[in-house]
């Protein structure tokens, strides 16, 4: 599944080439061009904001690593991306 948000560098001949080639398994979601709100992932990155938003790293390696630890988090908490799916509004409860 691929949710194309219609951002100028999606619209690329490659990208719709790539979507071309595989529409036999791919499933493109068009959203308009801003909408944050119809994203899952945003949500995602409400709360990686929330978790580094006050970090004072020192470097970038730092910051990274905090990133990954974040997203690892987040990985291992199913509901956490279920909500941020849920909240787009595009899908019901199961």
């Amino acid at each position: 599944m691929l949710v194309w948000d219609n951002l100028r560098a999606h619209l690329m001949s490659q990208m719709r080439a790539f979507i071309e080639a595989n529409a036999d398994w791919l499933a493109v979601f068009q959203l308009p061009a801003y909408a944050p709100g119809l994203n899952p992932q945003e949500g995602i990155w409400a709360l990686l904001k929330r978790t580094i938003g006050n970090l004072a790293a020192a470097n970038l390696d730092q910051l990274a690593t905090a990133v990954k630890r974040s997203l690892k988090e987040i990985q291992y908490r199913p509901y956490l991306v279920d909500g941020c799916l849920a909240g787009t509004g595009l899908i019901t409860g199961s």
